[in-house]
């Protein structure tokens, strides 16, 4: 299994992916399959490559890309970056693929001497719970509803970064 940032060229792996994982877990996301089925390339283009203070990661397997994640820097809070769109395919699941997403993103944003990631998790998704929490992130007491679906609550975890890099 590998874990690298996505590239420009990158940009079918990507929606591949997320449109897989708005349609394996529709209430996981803050997103519709339905809203982001209709991105044109270009958008697709511009998350790829990044920029604006964000980068997505993508686990691939035998050159089969099996999972993602995106992070970028909180525009209203020094120091923040925020974890998203964190999604494994579900016959890669409980291999590592989410904890190696997880290190590369955290990662990344040491480098940016982030001081904390911090990241919205669905209520009932205990294994995303138990995933986060045993990477080290802690429940804020923070919930609001899901934007997709307002009849579900999310709660923010955040991960302090105890050493950022010297500023």
């Amino acid at each position: 299994m590998e874990v690298r940032q996505a590239r420009a060229a990158d940009w079918e792996a990507l929606r591949e992916l997320r449109l897989r994982a708005l349609a394996d877990t529709p209430d996981a996301f803050a997103s519709t399959l339905q809203k982001e089925a209709a991105f044109p390339e270009q958008v697709w283009r511009q998350r790829a490559e990044g920029g604006g203070g964000s980068v997505n990661f993508i686990a691939s397997e035998n050159g089969a890309a099996i999972g993602m994640a995106a992070i970028f820097a909180e525009a209203d809070v020094l120091g923040r970056m925020h974890l998203v769109g964190m999604w494994v395919h579900p016959r890669h699941r409980c291999r590592g693929v989410a904890q190696a997403l997880i290190q590369h993103a955290v990662r990344w944003a040491e480098e940016r001497r982030a001081s904390e990631v911090v990241l919205w998790v669905v209520d009932h998704n205990i294994s995303a719970r138990r995933l986060y929490e045993g990477a080290g992130f802690q429940p804020t007491g923070d919930h609001q509803p899901l934007p997709s679906n307002p009849t579900l609550t999310e709660s923010r975890f955040r991960l302090s970064l105890q050493s950022p890099l010297p500023r």
